[in-house]
């Protein structure tokens, strides 16, 4: 079983760009990151070419222009953010986490009615004869 890859702040950042936008180039990568906050581009490069060390990422050096793919799963790395997030600050209590979210933002109601329906899913999977 391959080890449990869990990415830096800036790891992650990067992981989030290329998730969105695909494959992409060092510069692609690092302007999307200048619309966040001054990042140069040197230490983009620097933290993908280690990224790419961890098999994190994958490049292709076919071009002149090398580019670069997320090799972790985005689910995956989410998942494994998130049980050690819930883990850490909430004792592994997911409804505790979800009811201190709740309590600390405003949820649209297309928000509540996803969350409604993710509930929905969720008992009606538990308790398969439950039929309303």
């Amino acid at each position: 079983m391959p080890k449990k890859i869990k990415p830096t702040d800036a790891e992650l950042e990067i992981l989030q760009v290329l998730w969105t936008y695909g494959p992409s180039t060092v510069r692609f990568v690092n302007e999307k990151l200048k619309s966040g906050r001054d990042v140069g581009y040197t230490t983009t490069l620097k933290v993908m070419q280690i990224m790419t060390e961890k098999n994190m990422l994958s490049r292709d050096k076919n071009s002149r222009t090398h580019i670069y793919e997320a090799i972790v799963e985005e689910k995956e790395t989410k998942n494994l953010l998130i049980d050690k997030f819930i883990s850490t600050l909430f004792n592994g209590s997911t409804s505790g986490m979800v009811l201190q979210a709740l309590g600390n933002k405003k949820c649209s109601a297309e928000e509540l009615n996803k969350i409604r329906s993710l509930i929905d899913n969720i008992e009606s999977s538990q308790n398969p004869d439950h039929n309303e």
